[in-house]
């Protein structure tokens, strides 16, 4: 039997990633998207990283950062565009 054409792939999934977070998929493509994660733990771990990524982000304030940490930081964005 071929994969069914509604499935969504993981490719697929993590291209969507943002919108999912966001609530900002379609019902079908929300449905599609749960249906996958339901079935793949590599996904359901992906978006759950995601997701404490973002909590801790959300956490960061600049005066929390070290200052040697942030100039570390700073000098690898600035260098990154001359790679």
């Amino acid at each position: 039997m071929g994969a069914n054409p509604n499935d969504m792939s993981c490719k697929e999934l993590v291209e969507l990633v943002t919108e999912y977070l966001e609530g900002a998929l379609s019902p079908a493509d929300q449905r599609r998207f749960e249906l996958h994660m339901s079935k793949c733990e590599g996904c359901k771990l992906y978006i759950d990283q995601i997701r404490l990524t973002i909590k801790a982000a959300g956490q960061l304030t600049e005066d929390s950062i070290n200052p040697a940490v942030k100039d570390e930081l700073l000098a690898a964005f600035r260098d990154w565009k001359k790679r």
